[in-house]
């Protein structure tokens, strides 16, 4: 046994070295090929380019792809060691570009900067060299001086302050500068800034929290309002951010998130409620869970780890977002005589009608939500 453990160590100390070298040639040449981002980062920030370059990806993913199954190598393996690394290179080239100004000399007035939103758009604003001012609550009796050769006011305070605050910040806008909102609604803000302000106006909604350390790859819907030429420099900043700008009109933009946001909270609150009420033992059912449950449940548990009043704003916005979720509690009521009946046939036949309807995406979803479960399975 002695013998056999010795010719083993004998033959496996030169593969394990041969493995350190090669490990060490990886990391030389990820060291070489940060390098080589450096310089393309460098030229991005002379030509005010977007770090993010989706077509890019998807090619030199589906290229690894290709050359991992002619190397005989797993390709989901490769994807996902290539989107590390791809990730982590946006990352390191976003925060070289924050110091990146469009309009360098540009002066910006954040309305309500000393909130979370407002005050990381403050500090994105500040490392790309611009001129920030801050205009609260208590200095409001210096909005005049504050807005004095500004060209830029962004309002970023709660929804049902919003109108208000555009209507008092108007009179003391220069003609010339952009006001813009972050507020989670589009067609009553971008309304009131056209009618209360003559200069350039923009609708801006980032979809996600304050929390965020990076843009990269997050989604901005943009709203045009009045005079888009005047407002590019800013759309060209959030893209130097790392922000993926979608465009959109003021009405698409609150059609669509009465589902993506009203519909799909509120669907996440009445879960967690209902769980509530029953008294479900949570700890007990994620000892039975599988992991599509767990990551069904950690959305509802995501929810409300969070500020109550700040959704309530969300869900209740507008009435067009509270009927649509009176319809939803209506279209609940539907299936209560399937289920009364035992009609199984009238379940399936339903589930066959709404599977029709949701297409190719089925597809996508299944690998999309594949990809979530394994690496859940991995942590836990």
């Amino acid at each position: 046994m002695k013998k056999d453990n010795k010719n083993f160590q004998i033959q496996i100390i030169p593969l394990r070295d041969e493995i350190d070298a090669i490990d060490a040639n990886i990391l030389s040449l990820l060291a070489r090929r940060q390098a080589q981002v450096e310089k393309v980062v460098a030229l991005k920030k002379v030509h005010s380019i977007p770090v993010y370059h989706p077509a890019r990806e998807e090619d030199l993913i589906s290229r690894l792809r290709l050359q991992s199954q002619n190397h005989g190598m797993d390709p989901d393996f490769m994807e996902d060691l290539y989107r590390v690394i791809l990730r982590q290179s946006r990352v390191n080239q976003t925060q070289k570009m924050e110091v990146k100004g469009v309009l360098p000399d540009a002066k910006v007035l954040v309305i309500g900067g000393e909130g979370q939103m407002g005050g990381l758009f403050a500090s994105l604003f500040i490392k790309s060299g611009y001129e920030v001012k801050i205009l609260a609550e208590h200095n409001w009796d210096h909005a005049r001086d504050l807005c004095k050769d500004i060209d830029l006011a962004l309002v970023c305070v709660p929804i049902e302050r919003t109108v208000q605050v555009i209507e008092r910040i108007s009179p003391f806008l220069p003609s010339k500068a952009l006001l813009a909102d972050l507020t989670s609604i589009k067609k009553e803000p971008v309304a009131r800034m056209l009618s209360a302000h003559k200069g350039p106006v923009l609708g801006v909604h980032p979809l996600f929290g304050p929390t965020m350390s990076c843009l990269d790859k997050q989604i901005i819907v943009v709203t045009p309002g009045r005079d888009p030429a005047a407002s590019k420099w800013f759309t060209e900043q959030l893209g130097l951010w790392g922000a993926v700008i979608v465009e959109s009109t003021p009405e698409e933009h609150d059609e669509i998130m009465e589902i993506v946001q009203a519909l799909r909270h509120f669907a996440t609150f009445c879960f967690g409620d209902f769980l509530c009420h029953r008294k479900a033992k949570l700890s007990r059912t994620l000892e039975f869970s599988s992991p599509i449950y767990r990551l069904e449940l950690g959305m509802v548990g995501r929810l409300f780890a969070q500020d109550p009043a700040l959704y309530a704003e969300i869900i209740f916005a507008t009435k067009e977002r509270r009927s649509l979720l009176k319809k939803f509690i209506l279209s609940l009521s539907r299936h209560v005589e399937m289920l009364e009946t035992n009609n199984k046939q009238l379940f399936v036949d339903q589930f066959a009608h709404v599977a029709q309807w949701f297409g190719p995406f089925s597809d996508q979803a299944m690998r999309e939500s594949t990809f979530l479960i394994d690496k859940l399975i991995e942590r836990f």
